[in-house]
């Protein structure tokens, strides 16, 4: 039987999907987030979300409140999801960063924007808007820790999540003959550097991850 490893602990829904397929499946998380004591301006014009940690980090903090945002810009349909259920005005959602970096740039070359990510934020937005001589305020509302585990079991497939997954599992794992499933392109792009076989999920949402693994391990291998 084909053994499957998720780098991130999913939820019941999520785990029910393998529970019915035919394949053995561990999870762990790759990586921890942990939030930062950070201060928000009182008034937001523009903001910009970049992940669902992000979204999390900000509302659970003592130093930020639901009316401070007058538009909200985001990546994924999840974080959109988190987003609207903290009462927030999406304006745009934008598969990948580099998408809403343009949307920016096309539609608010005079704006100004605040962008809540993490310590490890990757650069597109801030080099796109830099280059389009749109103000961009950053604001670190968390961290991203490693969760490095060893494992001595083959994997026929390994779910990543995002870049830190990879390098947390990497940094202790060989990868023998493994195949990557990845949520998106940027997560595809680091895993290049390790995987000879990558397969990128036709949406950023975990449950197309796992049907991409269920479709090339069960019905294509």
């Amino acid at each position: 039987m084909k053994r499957l490893l998720s780098t991130k602990k999913l939820t019941s829904p999520q785990r029910d999907i393998l529970l019915k397929s035919e394949l053995n499946f561990v999870e762990y998380d790759a990586i921890k987030i942990k939030c930062f004591d950070f201060e928000a301006p009182k008034k937001i014009k523009n903001a910009i979300f970049s992940s669902q940690n992000a979204v999390e980090s900000f509302f659970s903090s003592h130093n930020s409140t639901k009316s401070l945002i007058e538009n909200v810009f985001c990546v994924g349909e999840k974080t959109k999801a988190l987003l609207l259920k903290n009462e927030q005005k999406v304006v745009k959602m934008a598969n990948n960063a580099i998408e809403l970096a343009n949307f920016i740039v096309k539609n608010y070359k005079k704006g100004s924007f605040t962008f809540f990510c993490g310590n490890d934020r990757r650069d597109e937005i801030p080099s796109l808007l830099k280059i389009a001589e749109i103000e961009l305020f950053e604001v670190k509302t968390y961290k991203t820790e490693l969760n490095s585990i060893k494992f001595d079991d083959y994997y026929d497939g390994i779910l990543f999540f995002s870049p830190s997954g990879i390098e947390s599992f990497t940094s202790l794992n060989k990868m023998n003959k493994s195949i990557a499933f990845c949520i998106g392109a940027t997560t595809a792009n680091e895993a290049k550097k390790h995987f000879d076989k990558i397969v990128i999920a036709e949406t950023a949402v975990v449950e197309d991850v796992i049907d991409a693994a269920l479709n090339y391990l069960i019905n294509e291998a």
